[in-house]
């Protein structure tokens, strides 16, 4: 009995394969949420990094305790000119990866009055170029079916500080439907936009509660709030071209 149990072990390991997703930006922060969260729901996790290469081995480690393989790739989606080849390399290591989440941002302080063309252009290529060619190469997959762009609550107003990231983040706020109504009915995409969940670097909880009085719930968010989105997203196969705003109301004021 025991070898017939094994060999039926053995056999659903070669011939089911589990399905996968991509994560962006996947090391810190929630980008490392949204892969543990996969990860905890049976998806193996193909973990996308830049620098954070201590972080993403961390994160691996943690992902692989869930019962589900995890593989890391490096690649600097300032230059997107080779996108192609590291969607190609993820689905070498997992063909049946069926979600791509565009987690990984860049988010610098610029001023209208003197942002260079290198800011300008790095902040475009990262926030909404390589999401927009990583979609455009993952759709060509047939095991692929969902598309979540993680985007900001900042795109629902006009904001002159930090002027190319929201300028970058609401092209992939209208990407998002534009490219859900062109990959239907195979591919559904969706996008999340946070409002404050996490403080920014040097800063801790306290600026968090601090500008969480001026927002209708009146109180903090956490990254447990976008988690429960993209599960929501996720699972509801009804919903295409949406953005869900999680940020307390923000966008309200």
């Amino acid at each position: 009995m025991y070898y017939c149990i094994l060999f039926a072990k053995i056999l659903s390991e070669i011939f089911i394969m589990r399905t996968a997703a991509l994560i962006t930006g996947g090391a810190k922060r929630i980008g490392k949420e949204i892969c543990i969260f996969l990860a905890k729901k049976g998806f193996d996790i193909a973990l996308h990094y830049n620098s954070s290469e201590q972080e993403a081995k961390k994160v691996s480690r943690e992902v692989k305790r869930c019962g589900v393989d995890c593989k890391l790739f490096k690649y600097d989606l300032s230059n997107p000119n080779k996108i192609s080849v590291l969607v190609s390399k993820v689905f070498k290591q997992f063909p049946q990866c069926s979600i791509l989440v565009n987690n990984a941002s860049v988010f610098k302080d610029s001023l209208f009055n003197n942002i260079t063309i290198k800011e300008f252009e790095n902040d475009f290529r990262i926030n909404f170029t390589s999401p927009f060619f990583l979609t455009q190469q993952f759709s060509k997959y047939e095991s692929c079916s969902m598309v979540i762009n993680i985007i900001d609550t900042r795109v629902s107003k006009i904001n002159t500080s930090y002027f190319a990231y929201n300028i970058s983040k609401y092209s992939l706020y209208k990407f998002t439907k534009m490219a859900a109504k062109q990959l239907a009915p195979q591919i559904r995409v969706n996008g999340i936009c946070p409002g404050d969940i996490l403080p920014l670097a040097g800063l801790d909880q306290s600026y968090l509660s601090k500008r969480s009085k001026r927002l209708p719930v009146k109180k903090v968010g956490s990254v447990s709030n976008v988690i429960k989105a993209l599960d929501y997203l996720m699972s509801n196969d009804f919903v295409t071209g949406q953005c869900l705003f999680v940020d307390g109301g923000e966008h309200l004021i």
